[in-house]
């Protein structure tokens, strides 16, 4: 209920009110709930300070308070595919070089290399989200999302031994799964850069999506592979 009924919250609250009363024309009870705290309602007290604002305000600025609140999460996705715009710039420049290394017919050889490379991608889209990370710290970010995408990894290094085939899949491999690796982080990085818990299932099926529609992009060839995939936001 609004406002709550316990004395150890309106007690304190009256005390303030009664401070601030010359100052301010009204007063009311919020507090920031996100969605992954678990409790209800989310942001409580937000629509006691939206009719609050909106009796105070004049109608006109009242009325853009409630387009905003509606629009809130309109702009907070239409932020968000911004960022994963330019981020996708970075992916691309780091996916082709991860294929040239890919292609490289000696399994395993290249795989450090390949592991540094992205260690610096995911360092390079944290600071475009405002994260900086060490090189450390990007690499348990790359373990801690990467999930069963490892295993796919050393399966494009084993295809290797089929003669001729085998380095032609594993370059798209590499290209796909270091293009994965973006998205997933991109993802995880835009929860942060939107105050919100990242969400691990949201990860993978983002990375998941990224890695089957990159993988064609670049077993084919094509010189689009700035954008693997058109339903993605």
């Amino acid at each position: 209920p609004y406002p709550p009924d316990l004395e150890t919250i309106t007690r304190p609250f009256e005390a303030i009110r009664a401070d601030f009363e010359a100052l301010v024309d009204r007063t009311v009870l919020l507090d920031f709930t996100l969605e992954e705290d678990g409790f209800d309602p989310v942001f409580y007290g937000l629509e006691a300070l939206r009719d609050a604002l909106a009796d105070l305000l004049p109608e006109a600025e009242a009325q853009a308070l409630y387009q905003l609140l509606d629009e809130q999460a309109e702009a907070a996705n239409q932020l968000g595919a911004l960022y994963r715009d330019v981020g996708r710039h970075y992916i691309s420049a780091f996916a082709v070089i991860a294929a040239t290394l890919g292609a490289v017919p000696l399994p395993f050889a290249t795989m450090p290399v390949l592991t540094a490379l992205q260690v610096s991608m995911v360092g390079l889209l944290g600071k475009l989200y405002g994260q900086t990370l060490s090189p450390s710290q990007a690499g348990g970010l790359i373990s801690a999302i990467a999930g069963g995408f490892f295993a796919q990894a050393i399966g494009r290094e084993l295809i290797k031994f089929i003669p001729g085939f085998g380095s032609v899949v594993a370059a798209s491999w590499a290209a796909a799964y270091t293009w994965a690796l973006g998205e997933g982080a991109c993802v995880y990085f835009g929860d942060l850069l939107g105050g919100k818990k990242p969400d691990p299932k949201k990860i993978q099926t983002a990375m998941a999506e990224a890695f089957t529609a990159a993988k064609e992009r670049f077993k084919t060839g094509s010189a689009d592979a700035s954008h693997p995939s058109a339903k993605e936001s």
